[in-house]
């Protein structure tokens, strides 16, 4: 599967903005999809993830709240919606997907990540 983000941007502290995240073939229901950010001198966090129904969610404690993943399978697209944010959720976000299997995977699959600047 091959992953496009998109929908970054600068947005003043307090904002919100909608990250999409497209992946390409028929087998997108069978993935399950997370976002992952880096903010510039950091190493990557996890943000947030989906599983393949959409039916569990999971989110970083830094986001919690504030962020809300989603998916529409019929579009092969999953979304992150920000809210609330603030000048430290400055980052290239990431989106990221792995199989669902009955045994652990990781994610092997990566878009080419998107800016988030959040202004104060």
């Amino acid at each position: 599967v091959q992953l496009q983000a998109s929908g970054g941007g600068l947005v003043q502290a307090g904002g919100s903005l909608r990250l999409s995240c497209a992946a390409s073939g028929r087998t997108f229901s069978s993935y399950n999809m997370g976002w992952f950010r880096q903010a510039p001198g950091m190493g990557r966090e996890f943000v947030a993830s989906i599983s393949w129904s959409g039916g569990s969610t999971y989110y970083g404690d830094s986001v919690k709240g504030r962020f809300t993943i989603s998916r529409d399978n019929t579009k092969n697209t999953v979304y992150l919606q920000m809210s609330s944010l603030k000048p430290e959720d400055t980052a290239v976000y990431y989106c990221a997907a792995r199989e669902n299997r009955e045994y652990p995977t990781s994610y092997d699959h990566w878009g080419q990540g998107t800016l988030v600047t959040v202004s104060s």
